[in-house]
């Protein structure tokens, strides 16, 4: 019988997407267009005036985001660990802990900081004269606080899958090569956990993004809050908010770029 090649064909990737395709030149066009329509048909002589605001509240935003990201994210390992490999009682500790933060509104969560457990405090004369109430009197703890929780429950989920997903194979061969269990964990579980996690990561800081606005709720001044002030100071509705919109799609373009810069330089195999 004649030879038969079973050798499979090498992987080839598909050719990169053109800039200017016709779709793409459609919706450049399109945007050029809003763009011009709103710089053009609306006032915007009253952003010199608030632009100082403006700069303090996105400073706020970006403090408030990257903060309970990392807090939250710091949280969040331990708590996918445990509910793969933990003791059984700390596994329903974190899976209830992720199940009522995820299935409680994030709103809601924020006024029961605020309005629930920060009137607790203010009853407790111990609590007032001590060196935390200058800060337990502000609404920020409050929104750190219920945005980082949230994230950590997020999160926590996401990364218990990713520990689950990591092959046991390479854990088995760390344990071959005498590693202990702490340098295993640190060498190549949260590593290979991180790595499958991180297009999932990417997408939940977009969505903690867009979830810092609930903050102005109680009184925190971030970008939301001041777009507001600016529409009650000047009577206007579409300007103010069309800004917010581009503020917003600035601030998530940036934060796409940032995680697909780190997901490129992670090495990969061709299938």
């Amino acid at each position: 019988m004649p030879d038969v090649n079973t050798t499979s064909p090498a992987y080839v990737s598909p050719p990169a997407r053109r800039l200017l395709e016709p779709h793409r030149i459609l919706l450049m066009a399109f945007f050029a267009l809003v763009v011009f329509c709103a710089i053009w048909f609306m006032r915007w002589d009253w952003l010199p005036r608030y632009q100082t605001r403006l700069l303090y509240g996105i400073w706020e935003t970006l403090v408030l985001l990257f903060s309970t990201a990392f807090v939250g994210f710091l949280l969040a390992v331990p708590i996918g660990l445990v509910q793969v490999a933990g003791p059984r009682p700390l596994a329903w500790l974190a899976r209830g802990f992720c199940t009522l933060i995820r299935g409680t509104p994030l709103l809601l969560q924020l006024w029961l900081f605020y309005y629930g457990l920060g009137s607790i405090f203010a009853q407790y004369p111990e609590i007032r004269q001590s060196f935390l109430w200058p800060y337990l009197r502000q609404a920020w703890p409050y929104g750190f606080a219920a945005l980082m929780l949230s994230f950590a429950a997020y999160e926590g989920e996401v990364m218990r899958g990713a520990f689950a997903g990591v092959p046991r194979g390479e854990l088995e061969a760390a344990r071959a090569f005498g590693m202990n269990r702490f340098t295993m964990f640190r060498r190549i579980w949260l590593p290979r956990a991180i790595n499958r996690a991180l297009p999932t990561l990417n997408g939940e800081t977009v969505l903690q993004l867009k979830s810092t606005p609930l903050v102005a709720t109680i009184t925190v001044v971030d970008v939301y809050a001041v777009i507001s002030k600016v529409r009650q100071e000047t009577f206007l509705t579409y300007e103010p908010l069309l800004l917010l919109a581009l503020i917003y799609l600035c601030l998530t373009g940036a934060l796409v770029a940032f995680f697909r810069y780190f997901e490129n330089r992670i090495p990969t195999r061709g299938v």
